[in-house]
């Protein structure tokens, strides 16, 4: 097998087993460098590195290998920058802002990857109006659905379809200038500005763009600076019919701290979800990412991998890079049988397995509220709301009793929690920006 597959599969699988900041700290440029006789070297960027992943990572990293390739018996860790005689490889399922610039065919003006096109982006129910109109812009940026605005929960596809957008622009329109931009990025180039009195010569950077697309808008909520420097190149890019193309975990409504110019200005255009994809249109991915890897898995394959992972693309993704790094090892087709056993962590993790703590905090997120907020008395509209919620879904999805609830919320009455549960049970029924919060706040418990 190829070393750079076998990279790849390791990869997919440690995301798994430790946090996202630390899979991005310690396994960025890393390779292998040589596998012969069950012995890996690995490649890694500076003896920091080498030491930690000797140290903490080294059982993690031979058990995964081993489980792929059982001849593999001895890792070997040195110090090597990642270079033409390792093929470098993209981190896998990782979100936009801890992948940014990380994959090494990344356009260095742009920050666009030249893999996101529309051609490899699968269409179907959950995304198509998306879809639509972004193929649309690639045709005439500026003049329709300016700015257009895409929300959807984590790992279905928001970074893909944006950054398509940026590379049919350059191949439509080969002068047009476009960049794409983390929002989280976009507020360290601020802050940097900021401290080094740049902050005009930042504006007029953005002020010679096209085509304008910024990522994950919700991380700027609450930071005041970010947002008024944004509002003021998103103002001037409008005025000069320049397109504005904006991702979100949430629709603008629903964006917590965050200017009401700015929520205006994201209302004024175009306004498209992605929702989870069906069953039909998650094996559809599966076989297109098949087919571009020239590799194929039986029906019966395709099947359980996607109705064992529903709620995230990257984990369906993540699934299929393991298969296929076995199936290349081995040089052989795929069973169920061993399908079973080498999705088996997997599985056990993407089941629908939920606690109070989770449900609590994922409501304490999506309305980027602390924890003391929503178990205090507080008759806030901003914090009552989330407190209503976060009892609804514990009655919803764990089936708690009220006074379990009301404890868990503050220690509030048992009745207290019945009316915040058919409250928001009886304005679901009216309120379809409601609904959509509570959908999301779920993708974020169970993703």
């Amino acid at each position: 097998m190829i070393k750079e597959d076998l990279w790849q599969a390791v990869l997919a699988q440690i995301q798994f087993n430790i946090s996202s900041a630390n899979f991005t700290t310690w396994f960025k440029n890393t390779g292998i460098l040589s596998k012969k006789n069950g012995k890996i070297i690995i490649a890694v960027p500076n003896n920091f590195s080498k030491e930690w992943l000797e140290n903490k990572y080294h059982k993690l990293i031979l058990k995964i290998l081993h489980n792929l390739d059982k001849n593999i018996k001895e890792i070997e860790y040195l110090v090597k920058p990642v270079d033409s005689k390792i093929k470098k490889t993209p981190i896998p399922m990782v979100n936009s802002e801890q992948l940014e610039f990380q994959e090494l065919d990344i356009d260095k003006d742009t920050n666009l990857n030249p893999r996101y096109t529309f051609n490899n982006f699968v269409v179907g129910p959950f995304n198509e109006l998306s879809h639509a109109a972004a193929t649309a812009i690639s045709k005439d940026p500026g003049r329709i659905y300016n700015p257009l605005f895409i929300y959807g929960g984590v790992g279905l596809g928001k970074t893909h379809l944006l950054q398509a957008i940026g590379n049919q622009v350059i191949k439509n329109f080969t002068k047009k200038r476009v960049k794409y931009i983390p929002s989280a990025r976009f507020t360290s180039e601020v802050v940097s500005s900021i401290r080094n009195n740049t902050i005009e010569t930042l504006k007029a950077k953005y002020r010679t763009i096209d085509v304008f697309i910024i990522d994950d808008i919700q991380l700027i909520a609450g930071k005041d600076k970010t947002q008024e420097e944004f509002f003021h190149i998103f103002n001037f890019l409008y005025e000069k019919d320049k397109q504005i193309i904006i991702s979100s975990d949430r629709q603008p409504k629903a964006i917590p701290a965050i200017e009401e110019r700015l929520r205006s200005r994201f209302e004024g255009g175009m306004i498209a979800d992605i929702s989870l994809p069906d069953i039909e249109t998650r094996i559809a991915i599966l076989k297109t990412k098949a087919q571009e890897k020239k590799i194929d898995f039986s029906d019966e394959v395709y099947s359980y991998i996607t109705s064992h992972i529903q709620t995230n693309i990257r984990e369906l993704e993540g699934a299929f890079n393991r298969l296929v790094a076995y199936q290349k090892l081995n040089k052989g087709p795929l069973d169920l049988e061993i399908t079973k056993s080498l999705l088996k962590n997997l599985i056990i993790g993407s089941v629908k397995i939920t606690n109070p703590k989770k449900i609590i905090q994922a409501v304490i997120e999506f309305y980027d509220l602390k924890e003391k907020d929503i178990l205090t008395s507080s008759r806030k509209q901003e914090i009552v709301k989330p407190r209503q919620i976060a009892m609804y879904l514990l009655r919803e999805e764990l089936k708690s009793s009220y006074p379990f609830i009301g404890k868990k919320l503050g220690g509030k009455d048992h009745t207290t929690a019945i009316h915040a549960y058919e409250k928001i049970t009886r304005e679901k029924q009216e309120n379809e920006n409601l609904n959509e919060e509570i959908k999301l706040i779920r993708q974020r418990i169970y993703c």
